[in-house]
């Protein structure tokens, strides 16, 4: 089972009595020192920690090291302001690595992956990361309560052809999503062939649809284990990794500022941009269907997760047909990006390797 569906099932039992437009932020990088089924609920359990000073070692660091660049991508056919995360290739005929988050989370969960692209490819192949809406730095003119499957894919459709307007000359495009993100490059894959752009793979991180849909009447009981808020951004993130929602100190650090709020007026000053509990009319609608679509794909199709999931019958089919890849990346939680990035990126740049042959007179796969 995944680690998401392994939390849940061990809540109910221990717990019956969680052209780029736009301008560069200013300074906002150091504002950013400043949750997944994944978005669903986190996996970390526990309660709210005792009042306490903020611990330092907790402190929280700037993503800025980590990409080339943040920027607020106008969207203006989806009504958004989308911040985006992004490390370009140094050829402009390379490959990108587009990734989206799960639920509750943003794209800076991807900066510590990102940098391990960069560094083991020598630049070759760049990482592009979003904050979708409702979520991170992404704000909206227009009423974005809605979270529903179809408008996250016209979202992510719209944002790539924001950023890339010419199918033509972009780059070739790996799509990567954790949980729900699953979901979102999945279904917007198939479009954004229609449309012209060169897609070399799409892969999943962490979400099986007969687990996650498994998983989902006892999300509730899971997320009555998480604080409601916290004292400081240190306490927050010194939660997600005492609990081990995130087991990477350092990636914590990075990305718990960009899903937590300050609110002076609120009991606890610090509270979750994106309850995970107002996302659950939408927990059902993002997963059904996800394993067919999955397999429909007409790119290299990438299976990465945190244990030996139970996979549902059409993946079981799948992967005795070798219609996808699978990888299981022991030691880690849901958040593989963040748990064990060097590995995760390894994972996707052999990946990369395989389906893009970059290297000079070695053809493309297809090509003749």
């Amino acid at each position: 089972m995944s680690d998401l569906f392994r939390s849940a099932i061990s809540a109910r039992l221990a717990k019956l009595p969680p052209d780029i437009q736009g301008h560069a932020g200013e300074d906002e990088e150091d504002e950013e020192s400043a949750d997944s089924i994944g978005a669903l609920p986190g996996s970390g359990m526990g309660p709210p920690a005792m009042q306490k000073d903020p611990n330092a070692e907790f402190a929280p660091l700037s993503a800025s090291g980590f990409f080339k660049e943040a920027v607020q991508v106008k969207v203006p056919s989806r009504s958004l302001d989308a911040r985006v995360y992004y490390t370009p290739p140094k050829f402009t005929d390379g490959t990108v690595m587009v990734c989206h988050h799960g639920a509750g989370y943003s794209g800076s969960s991807f900066a510590c992956f990102a940098k391990e692209v960069t560094d083991q490819t020598s630049g070759e192949c760049g990482v592009l990361a979003l904050d979708a809406r409702r979520h991170g730095k992404t704000t909206s003119t227009a009423d974005d309560s809605d979270l529903s499957i179809n408008v996250l894919v016209e979202d992510f459709f719209e944002l790539v052809q924001a950023i890339f307007p010419d199918p033509v000359t972009a780059p070739t495009l790996l799509l990567i999503g954790h949980s729900m993100g699953g979901s979102v490059t999945v279904q917007s894959c198939p479009r954004l062939l229609e449309r012209g752009y060169k897609i070399t793979g799409v892969a999943v991180l962490d979400v099986v649809e007969g687990s996650a849909i498994e998983a989902l009447p006892h999300m509730h009981s899971l997320l009555n284990a998480r604080p409601e808020g916290f004292d400081s951004m240190e306490e927050a993130i010194e939660w997600h990794v005492t609990t081990n929602t995130i087991r990477n100190p350092t990636s914590a650090r990075i990305s718990i500022p960009s899903i937590i709020e300050h609110n002076d007026s609120a009991v606890y000053p610090y509270q979750w941009r994106t309850p995970l509990r107002s996302t659950a009319p939408y927990w059902q609608n993002w997963f059904t269907g996800l394993s067919e679509k999955f397999l429909a794909a007409r790119a290299a199709r990438l299976l990465v997760l945190a244990g030996t999931d139970r996979l549902d019958k059409e993946l079981m089919i799948g992967q005795m047909q070798g219609k996808f890849q699978l990888v299981v990346v022991p030691g880690t939680g849901h958040m593989i990006q963040e748990d064990d990035p060097k590995k995760l990126a390894e994972i996707l740049v052999e990946f990369w390797l395989r389906n893009e042959r970059v290297v000079v007179g070695i053809k493309k796969v297809g090509e003749k």
